[in-house]
């Protein structure tokens, strides 16, 4: 598995190794020895799979300490743009956004550590979105931002007309003056 460094402390590609032939491919989309070997520690307690149509945007959600919650997301089916938020105020990148294609065919994987906002917009007709969570889901902290902050400024790749949101994700709060106990 090819590991690449983000510029974001702990925020990691994963673009594991395919083998192919006629019959299709095969790859390990996670090996719990090799990324211990690879100083990657996590304990993933939990699956989550979504489906969305094209011009969906999920997002940005996370959850704050003590809940707070690793994912390693992937793409089963069709193509996402995947962008984080860095909500570590001590670090250098804090309030920075990072995006992503992620793709059924390039089989990438971004591994994104506690203390990130997480979200993602459908680029294709549908996409089938896989994650893993070393924290389970606890409704009592979490928070998100909203899609469309003007501070954030993120580019999620889908005409304004064609935006699909939540009403929930509609009603999340701006990142000037959120408390993320980060």
């Amino acid at each position: 598995m090819k590991i690449e460094l983000t510029g974001f402390e702990g925020l990691l590609v994963l673009t594991p190794a395919v083998y192919s032939d006629e019959r299709g491919f095969f790859f390990e989309s996670y090996n719990a020895d090799r990324f211990e070997q690879s100083g990657l520690q996590h304990q993933w307690v939990q699956d989550n799979q979504s489906f969305s149509q094209k011009g969906v945007i999920r997002g940005l959600h996370f959850q704050k300490p003590p809940h707070a919650q690793a994912k390693l997301v992937r793409v089963l089916s069709g193509r996402i743009l995947d962008v984080v938020v860095d909500l570590r105020s001590e670090q250098p990148t804090y309030g920075k956004v990072f995006a992503i294609e992620l793709t059924a065919e390039n089989k990438m994987q971004l591994l994104i550590p506690r203390g990130f906002a997480h979200g993602f917009s459908v680029l294709t007709e549908t996409a089938e979105v896989m994650y893993k969570c070393d924290g389970v889901y606890n409704k009592s902290s979490e928070l998100g931002i909203k899609y469309n902050d003007p501070v954030l400024k993120i580019d999620w790749q889908v005409n304004e007309s064609e935006e699909i949101v939540s009403e929930k994700d509609l009603q999340l709060p701006g990142f000037t003056g959120l408390e993320t106990g980060f």
